[in-house]
C-alpha cells in the first residue's frame, strides 16, 4: 500500500479545512444553508473537490508514473488536460439545472430570472486567473510532498545499505582475532582452556549469525559477547597484561545497536598489547535506568602493523553511532600521556 505524505488525520483535517474555503468565501454563505443550493456556490465546491482530488491523484499517479521517469512531456500534456478539467468542467455540468428547482419556499422568483437560457456561462478573464493560481498551488504542493518522501526514502535505503556495509566488515573482523584467540590458546596444549574458548565462541558466533542483523537486540546478550569476548582475550594473553574489566548495572529489559560497543573494546587488545612492554587496559560499563556509559584505557605501545585498520574499525562504529543514535550518544576519544582513553554514552 502506498503511503499517503503524512499522518492520516492531518489530511482528514486539511480535505475538510480546504473544501470550507468555499463556504466561507461564498457571498450568499448564511445559516439557512440555502446558499447550498445556489449554482456558483456549486461550481466552487464542485472546482474544490476536483482540486483535491487532482492532489493525490497526481501524488499517487502522475508524479510516480510520468515525472520521476522522466517523461515531461507525457506529464506536462496530462496537467494541462487535468487544468482544463478542473476549469470548465463545473461550469458545463453545474447550471444546465433551472434555478427555479434549488429556490426556497416561499420565494418569489422575477420573470426575467426564469428567462435565463440553459447551459454554461463563459469563463471570465478573471475566474481564469483564479482558476489558475489555485490549480499551480496544489500542484506545487504535490509535488513538494512526494520529492520529499521520496528524498527520505533514498536516505532510509541509503542508511540501511551503509550499515549492512558496515557490518559486514566487523563482523569477519571479531571472528577472526577470536579464531586467533583459541589458536594462542590451542598451541600451548592448554586443554581445558582451549575447551572452554571454542564454547564461548561458539555462543558468540551464534549470536552474531541469529541475533547481530537486527537493528537493535538485548543488552544483556550484547553484554553477554563482551564477556565472553573479554575472557577469550584473558585465555590467550595469560599474566602478560594487566587487564582490568568491570561490569554494573542492570540491563534486563533493554535494547542497544548490535556490536557497538565491541569495536572500542577490540581495539584496545589489538593496538595496546606488547609482550616486550607493560600493557594495562582499564574496561568499565556502567548501566543506569536510561543510559550506558563505557569507558576503554589503553596504555599505547610501539607496535610493528600499520594502524589504518584501526581508524578505519573505529570510523565504521562511528558512523554506526550516529546512523542509529544521531542525537543521543557521546563519544569521546583521545590521547593523554601515553594513554588511549575512550569514552561512550548512549541514551538507551
Amino acid at each position: 500500500m502506498k503511503k499517503i505524505p503524512g499522518p492520516l488525520p492531518v489530511h482528514i483535517i486539511g480535505c475538510i479545512a480546504f473544501l470550507s474555503l468555499p463556504v466561507l468565501f461564498s457571498p450568499d454563505v448564511s445559516w439557512s444553508f440555502h446558499f447550498l443550493k445556489v449554482p456558483g456556490f456549486q461550481r466552487d465546491f464542485f472546482a474544490y473537490s476536483l482540486l483535491l482530488i487532482f492532489f493525490y491523484f497526481n501524488y499517487f499517479y502522475l508524479l510516480p508514473r510520468f515525472y520521476f521517469k522522466q517523461k515531461l512531456l507525457l506529464y506536462a500534456a496530462v496537467i494541462a488536460l487535468a487544468y482544463c478539467i478542473i476549469t470548465f468542467l463545473p461550469n458545463i455540468f453545474l447550471p444546465i439545472v433551472h434555478p427555479a428547482i434549488f429556490s426556497p419556499p416561499g420565494l418569489i422568483i422575477p420573470p426575467e430570472t426564469m428567462r435565463i437560457p440553459y447551459g454554461p456561462p463563459p469563463v471570465t478573464f478573471r475566474e481564469f486567473g483564479q482558476h489558475l493560481f489555485q490549480f499551480l498551488i496544489i500542484l506545487s504542493l504535490s509535488i513538494i510532498f512526494r520529492t520529499n518522501l521520496r528524498l527520505k526514502q533514498v536516505e532510509k535505503d541509503k542508511a540501511e545499505a551503509e550499515l549492512s556495509y558496515l557490518k559486514a566488515q566487523i563482523n569477519p573482523h571479531f571472528l577472526f582475532n577470536t579464531l586467533n584467540s583459541i589458536y594462542s590458546s590451542a598451541i600451548t596444549e592448554n586443554a581445558d582452556n582451549t575447551a572452554g574458548a571454542i564454547v564461548k565462541l561458539s555462543g558468540m558466533m551464534r549470536y552474531v549469525i541469529s541475533e547481530a542483523h537486527q537493528h537493535y537486540v538485548s543488552l544483556e546478550r550484547e553484554i553477554n559477547y563482551i564477556t565472553d569476548y573479554i575472557e577469550l582475550q584473558q585465555i590467550r594473553l595469560g599474566n602478560t597484561i594487566q587487564l582490568h574489566y568491570t561490569n554494573t548495572g542492570d540491563p534486563s529489559g533493554k535494547k542497544i545497536a548490535p556490536l557497538i560497543l565491541i569495536s572500542f573494546i577490540e581495539n584496545a587488545f589489538k593496538h595496546g598489547v606488547n609482550p616486550e612492554e607493560a600493557s594495562v587496559i582499564e574496561i568499565n560499563i556502567e548501566i543506569d535506568s536510561s543510559e550506558i556509559v563505557m569507558t576503554v584505557n589503553n596504555r599505547i605501545v610501539h607496535q610493528s602493523d600499520n594502524a589504518s585498520n584501526s581508524r578505519i574499525g573505529l570510523g565504521n562504529t562511528s558512523n554506526r553511532l550516529k546512523l542509529y543514535y544521531p542525537s543521543t550518544h557521546e563519544l569521546s576519544i583521545r590521547e593523554e600521556v601515553g594513554i588511549f582513553m575512550v569514552r561512550l554514552k548512549i541514551k538507551l
